[in-house]
């Protein structure tokens, strides 16, 4: 094995997911992909809601619950989310996925660029993500990423089976962004604490939550504009 492995192993299960999930879309009539559509949009819309209520509210030992960390996910969500308005990172990753549409000749498949954008969005977003990619490459432990590969494997698939070829392509910014923590995983570990990743956590499952939204009503929310709110999450102390 070798620093990265975790990686390739998780960017070929959502290779493969893509696949399988565009050979069984094809028995599908439009009506039946729709509904899948809505079903993972609800899907998504729970785990993200499931994870940011798990990280958000605490029992007491009487009973009763509290919040925690809201100001850190309204102060990390409003200055990401101006940071990523400015930079405009929701018109970069469309305008790769259209490059992608373009190379690989599917410029005839209007779901393709929804596809690539939801599928990279919900697979690159997570402390699994992070977490698993500095094990990777400082403990050579790949347990995490394969349990990540499982999950984005099923995820891809049914992604797959409603919006087309653009979701196996979401495979690119995982190995991107995954490789890139690899590399800078010395770096990273002192910073990675368990405050950090529970922060990183918090944030990135309501932002998964909104992709949830975006593939239940329509895109409501550029959520890729959200994305520099995990730095400001990880920071926060």
């Amino acid at each position: 094995m070798f620093a990265g492995f975790g990686t390739i192993v998780n960017m070929l299960a959502i290779s493969v997911g893509g696949i399988l999930g565009i050979l069984f879309g094809r028995f599908l009539s439009q009506k039946i992909q729709q509904t899948l559509e809505l079903s993972c949009g609800v899907a998504v819309i729970f785990i993200g809601a499931g994870g940011t209520l798990s990280k958000m509210l605490i029992v007491n030992p009487n009973g009763t619950l509290e919040t925690t960390g809201t100001l850190m996910m309204i102060v990390s969500l409003a200055v990401g989310g101006l940071i990523g308005e400015v930079i405009d990172i929701d018109e970069k990753v469309e305008r790769f996925g259209k490059f992608l549409r373009r190379k690989s000749g599917s410029e005839g498949d209007s779901k393709f660029v929804d596809g690539f954008v939801t599928s990279s969005l919900t697979v690159c977003i997570g402390a699994m993500a992070v977490i698993g990619a500095i094990e990777d490459r400082l403990l050579g432990n790949f347990s995490i990423l394969y349990a990540k590969s499982l999950l984005d494997f099923l995820i891809v698939m049914a992604f797959a089976a409603s919006m087309g070829k653009g979701c196996i392509f979401s495979a690119i910014p995982v190995g991107i962004f995954q490789g890139s923590i690899t590399l800078l995983a010395g770096f990273l570990e002192p910073i990675m604490d368990s405050t950090a990743l529970s922060n990183l956590s918090y944030v990135g499952n309501v932002l998964i939550f909104c992709v949830g939204i975006n593939l239940f009503f329509g895109k409501k929310i550029r959520v890729a504009n959200l994305l520099p709110s995990l730095i400001f999450a990880v920071a926060w102390r």
